[in-house]
C-alpha cells in the first residue's frame, strides 16, 4: 500500500493553513512546522506567503533558517516563501527578487498566468507579489505574466510569485506533488 506523501507547512506567519488545505485535498499528510524538529520525516516543504521579514525573524529565532538550508527535500515558496528562498535570505534559490514588485496591498490583483506545456492559462492571485529580477542559468521558467517568469523550478525547488494556495485550481500543488515522487524514485 502507497503511504500518503508528509508535507510540512512552515507555520511561522502567513497563509499556511490555505496551503495545508489544498495539499489535503490531494491525499497528502500535512503537518505544521514550528521548529527544526518538525523537518524530520518530511517528503516536502511549503514556505507560504505572508511577510517575507517576519517569517525570515522567526526563521532566525526559532533556528529554522539552519534547519531549513539542510533540509534536503523539495520545496514549494510561494510569494514571500519565494523571497525566503531567494540568493539575498537563505540562498537556496538561484535567483534574485524584488519584493512587492508587482505593487502594493492595494494594487492586488489576479490575472492569468500562461502555463508552459499547458494550454489552459492558471489563474494566479497577486498580492504584494515579488517580481524575478534575475535567474540563474539552469532555472526553468514555467509560468509567465505579461512575459515576465512568475512560476519557475530551480532542481528541487518550486517557485511562485503568486498565491496558489488561494485558488481552486490545484496544478503548482499537483506539479510539487509530482516533484516529490520524482525524487523518491531517483533516490530508490
Amino acid at each position: 500500500m502507497h503511504r500518503p506523501l508528509r508535507i510540512g507547512v512552515l507555520a511561522l506567519q502567513g497563509a499556511f493553513r490555505e496551503h495545508a488545505v489544498a495539499l489535503r485535498r490531494l491525499g497528502a499528510e500535512v503537518t505544521e512546522v514550528r521548529l527544526p524538529g518538525d523537518l524530520e520525516g518530511l517528503d516536502g516543504l511549503v514556505i507560504p506567503g505572508g511577510e517575507s521579514t517576519t517569517i525570515m525573524h522567526l526563521a532566525q529565532l526559532y533556528g529554522l533558517d539552519e534547519a531549513i538550508r539542510g533540509y534536503q527535500g523539495p520545496i514549494l515558496g510561494t510569494c514571500a516563501g519565494m523571497i525566503v528562498l531567494d540568493r539575498k535570505h537563505l540562498g537556496l534559490a538561484d535567483l534574485n527578487v524584488d519584493r512587492n514588485a508587482f505593487g502594493r496591498q492595494v494594487k492586488s490583483f489576479e490575472a492569468d498566468v500562461a502555463l508552459a506545456g499547458d494550454d489552459r492559462p492558471l489563474r494566479g492571485v497577486f498580492i504584494r507579489a515579488p517580481r524575478i529580477r534575475g535567474l540563474g542559468d539552469d532555472v526553468e521558467v514555467l509560468g509567465v505574466l505579461a512575459g515576465e517568469p512568475v512560476l519557475v523550478r530551480d532542481g528541487r525547488l518550486l517557485l511562485a510569485s503568486f498565491h496558489p494556495e488561494l485558488t481552486d485550481d490545484p496544478r503548482v500543488h499537483e506539479r510539487f506533488l509530482a516533484m516529490i515522487e520524482e525524487a523518491a524514485h531517483v533516490r530508490a
